[in-house]
């Protein structure tokens, strides 16, 4: 019997087709590779899952609602579209699914530590949130920039609990939060547990952040069956490294459905002023695994930019890459204009406020659902917009009534 495709990858080397695997320095090759084994055998422990069932029912408050968004879909004269609200997971975004599940491994590690980058804040609350309750330290790296963009979330790490390190170098935002972290994880990986925050990094981080996901996929294609008596046409989410989009791609893989990953154009298609990896990128290896990311005339990584903090890194994670080789998911852009428009439209039309990463994935589904009237649009609307509201309002004036 042929195997599923989310049984058949990563292969035993954590590979997705050509991308993937584990390029680390030695002193990392024994932790990685404890945190590889001990996943594999809590991924089928009973008490392991059930305890995660428990947080997940009692803790986090899922599942999380399919909501039809009806107002917009009027305006827009097209196809129906759905929001998976994840803006409704406790903290606000997708990001606790695994940071709760990651510190649960942590435990059971018997790790006294938990360690991560952010870029928008949202897995640095999200992972702060797990180290409160599981009674863990928590160290949080964050560029300067990030930090005083997100200037919200930044204050409910800290009231958390959460020791935040200030990133002063290079271009100061999520490229240099994991350059940074990754160095400090180093000196202390024997009683820390680096909670990589999205479907990026060495293996097993990517399998690992995917199957925590998982739970976005799987509730959505059950409640918007009960919903619509049938599957939607295209599930759309955006993609920075690709966390919020795995999770929701994954319940629908292996159905005739199409997968929309939308990548940040930011102000144009200039190098430094987007962070479309997957558009413009090309294969190479950072932060310890090969993808596609986006090169400078050197071939290192170069500088990136987009309006949402989570979504300005110079690579995606190695599935996304596989997944769009294949064919299998198609890949569109949103810009830094048509995703202020999409935050502002679906404040006014549905009451409800979404973080600007979330705005990219609305934006595109408002134009697919214009260009297809008969079809159904499930958007993974990743979190919701508390954090962005201050940077927004200052930069880009609210609209007039």
């Amino acid at each position: 019997m042929e195997k599923s495709y989310l049984n058949s990858n990563p292969n035993e080397k954590g590979y997705f087709g050509k991308f993937g695997g584990a390029f680390i320095p030695p002193p990392l090759e024994k932790p990685f590779a404890q945190i590889n084994e001990a996943y594999d055998r809590l991924s089928k422990s009973y008490d392991f899952l059930e305890e995660l069932r428990s947080i997940r029912k009692h803790y986090q408050g899922r599942p999380t609602p399919i909501s039809y968004a009806k107002r917009l879909s009027d305006f827009v004269g097209g196809g129906r579209i759905y929001l998976k609200r994840e803006d409704l997971n406790h903290t606000g975004a997708h990001k606790l699914n695994h940071c709760m599940a990651e510190a649960l491994v942590a435990k059971y590690l018997g790790k006294k530590k938990i360690m991560a980058e952010t870029g928008a804040g949202q897995h640095g609350v999200a992972l702060a949130t797990a180290a409160a309750y599981f009674g863990l330290e928590c160290e949080i790296h964050m560029g300067e920039v990030d930090i005083i963009k997100e200037k919200p979330n930044v204050i409910r790490m800290k009231i958390l609990g959460a020791k935040i390190v200030p990133v002063t170098f290079g271009l100061k935002t999520l490229k240099e939060a994991v350059d940074s972290c990754f160095q400090a994880y180093v000196a202390q990986a024997d009683t820390s547990f680096y909670a990589i925050g999205s479907v990026v990094g060495p293996h097993p981080f990517p399998k690992m952040v995917r199957d925590f996901q998982r739970v976005v996929g799987l509730e959505a294609k059950e409640q918007f069956y009960e919903m619509t008596a049938s599957l939607p046409d295209s599930v759309v989410a955006c993609v920075g490294g690709g966390s919020n989009a795995m999770g929701l791609f994954s319940g629908f893989i292996d159905d005739p459905v199409k997968l929309y990953g939308v990548e940040p154009l930011g102000k144009s298609t200039r190098l430094g002023e987007h962070a479309a990896s997957l558009t413009y990128g090309s294969e190479g290896i950072m932060h310890g695994f090969n993808s596609i990311m986006l090169k400078d005339e050197k071939g290192e990584p170069a500088p990136v930019y987009s309006v949402a903090s989570g979504l300005d890194y110079p690579s995606v994670g190695p599935e996304q890459a596989h997944l769009k080789t294949i064919g299998r998911t198609i890949i569109a852009t949103a810009n830094d204009k048509e995703s202020i428009d999409a935050f502002y439209k679906l404040s006014r039309l549905e009451g409800i406020i979404p973080a600007l990463e979330s705005s990219h994935a609305v934006s595109f589904a408002m134009k697919l659902a214009k260009e297809n009237p008969k079809e159904s649009i499930l958007i993974n609307l990743s979190g919701r917009g508390d954090k962005d509201i201050d940077f927004v309002t200052e930069n880009y004036p609210i609209p007039d009534q």
